[in-house]
């Protein structure tokens, strides 16, 4: 791993669910013809996740499985925790060394650092081609127009960062929304009783980013779920 230098009811779940699809319905395919799509998966390994962590990487473990079963698609790990540690891994199809690697960390006392981490997908965007960015994370304590000026810089370079929100933080909440807004990405908030979903939509999203509508409708015919309505969405 490499440092990056800092410069409810089931109704509402639901509900939820389809506007997060109905977002990402509006974007284009996000893979030319022939090329490998390429994931940034970042997380925050704060402190506050703690209590939930141990279920977050069986979940983030599932979506490395799917990947490395559709292949296609080199993912990169980004996560940040403690004081000042934000470190991303190289680009690689191997998925289960990433997983491997994702099971040994370990939450950390720490301030966000969601700047840091757009201001990686911005710098791996203009050196190549990343296809979309997956942010999972509970807080935001930094200046939101900061983050949204940069989170502009990214989606004007076409990546789509899809900000999965854990809990009800309110300020966290806002900030998920914006920078979902600005890369037209998506943003989806859930807790302990919509892992299952969670799970299915992260998938998803790693088979659209891989090849793009195609590999998802080949998904959704042999998965089902939460795939299937993003499928429909998209159409």
């Amino acid at each position: 791993m490499s440092s990056i230098k800092p410069h409810e009811t089931a109704q509402t779940a639901r509900g939820e669910v389809e506007d997060f699809l109905a977002k990402v319905r509006e974007m284009p395919p996000v893979v030319p013809s022939g090329a490998r799509g390429r994931l940034v998966l970042a997380m925050d390994a704060t402190m506050s996740r703690q209590p939930s962590w141990d279920t977050a990487l069986a979940i983030q473990g599932d979506m490395f499985a799917e990947t490395g079963r559709i292949g296609g698609l080199d993912v990169q790990l980004v996560y940040f925790r403690g004081f000042d540690e934000c470190k991303a891994s190289r680009w690689t199809s191997d998925t289960q060394s990433l997983a491997r690697v994702m099971s040994g960390i370990r939450c950390m006392g720490g301030n966000t650092q969601i700047l840091r981490v757009l201001k990686h997908i911005r710098n791996e965007a203009g050196a190549g081609k990343v296809s979309a960015c997956v942010y999972i994370g509970d807080a935001m304590e930094e200046n939101i127009d900061q983050l949204a000026h940069v989170a502009g810089e990214v989606g004007l370079l076409g990546v789509p960062v899809f900000m999965f929100q854990e809990g009800r933080d309110a300020a966290a909440e806002t900030g998920f929304r914006e920078i979902a807004r600005l890369t037209r990405g998506a943003y989806f908030r859930f807790g302990s009783d919509s892992s299952k979903v969670l799970r299915e939509l992260l998938a998803a999203v790693a088979v659209y980013a891989a090849g793009g509508r195609t590999a998802l409708a080949d998904h959704s015919a042999k998965r089902g779920g939460a795939s299937t309505l993003l499928l429909e969405q998209m159409k």
